[in-house]
C-alpha cells in the first residue's frame, strides 16, 4: 500500500489532509475503504486502535519504540488486531504501518481519516476535549448546539484531558472554542498581574 493522493466524491482530497504524512496514509487508507465500500467499519477499527494506545501502555509503547524491529511490530499488531475486533483491511493497514514504521503516525492518521469520513458523509467532524468523560446526553446536547452553530451535521471525537479542570475545548478544523476552567484561570492569573 502506497499512501498517495487521489479524490474524493469526484473532488481532490484536501491539500491540508495530504500535507502531512500520518495524512497521506489516511488518503491511502480511505481510498482503500471508499473502493471495498467498509469506510463505516475501518472507522470503527480505526476508533478501537485509538482506544487501545490509550489505555495500554504495552500497545502504546510499540507504536512508538525505535528498539522494537518490523518484523516484532508487524507480529504483534496482527496479534493484537482480532482481539480489538479489527476489520481485516484495518488489520492489513497496520501491518503496513508496522512495515514502514510508521505505527507512531497511528493518532494523525486516525484523525485525519475521521476527518475525511465526516466530509463524505456531508459532516463536520469536531474534536471535543473535556476533563471528564462526557455522559451520552451532554454528547447528544453538545451535538444539537454545534449543528444549530454550523448549520450542518456534526460528528465528534471525544478526547479526555483532566489537567482542563472542567469546561470544553471544541476544534472544528482551524477554528477553536476553548470554555476550559484552566483556561478561564491563566486569563485571570494574567489579568491579576498587571
Amino acid at each position: 500500500m502506497e499512501a498517495s493522493g487521489g479524490n474524493l466524491g469526484g473532488g481532490n482530497v484536501g491539500g491540508d489532509i495530504q500535507a502531512s504524512l500520518g495524512g497521506r496514509y489516511a488518503v491511502a487508507l480511505f481510498e482503500l475503504a471508499r473502493e471495498s465500500k467498509s469506510i463505516d467499519s475501518v472507522e470503527r477499527s480505526l476508533l478501537r486502535v485509538r482506544d487501545t494506545v490509550a489505555q495500554s501502555e504495552d500497545f502504546r509503547r510499540l507504536t512508538i519504540s525505535p528498539v522494537i524491529s518490523r518484523v516484532q511490530a508487524g507480529r504483534a499488531v496482527k496479534a493484537a488486531a482480532e482481539p480489538m475486533g479489527i476489520d481485516a483491511t484495518t488489520a492489513n493497514f497496520l501491518g503496513v504501518l508496522a512495515a514502514n514504521r510508521r505505527l507512531a503516525e497511528l493518532p494523525r492518521i486516525v484523525r485525519a481519516f475521521r476527518t475525511l469520513a465526516s466530509r463524505h458523509r456531508g459532516e463536520t467532524n469536531a474534536e471535543v476535549t473535556s476533563a471528564h468523560p462526557l455522559t451520552d446526553e451532554q454528547v447528544i446536547e453538545l451535538k444539537q448546539q454545534l449543528r444549530l452553530r454550523l448549520g450542518r451535521e456534526v460528528s465528534v471525537d471525544l478526547l479526555v484531558d483532566p489537567e482542563l479542570l472542567g469546561g470544553l475545548v471544541v476544534r472544528i478544523g482551524s477554528q477553536m472554542i476553548d470554555s476550559s476552567i484552566r483556561t478561564r484561570l491563566n486569563t485571570l492569573a494574567n489579568a491579576m498581574k498587571g
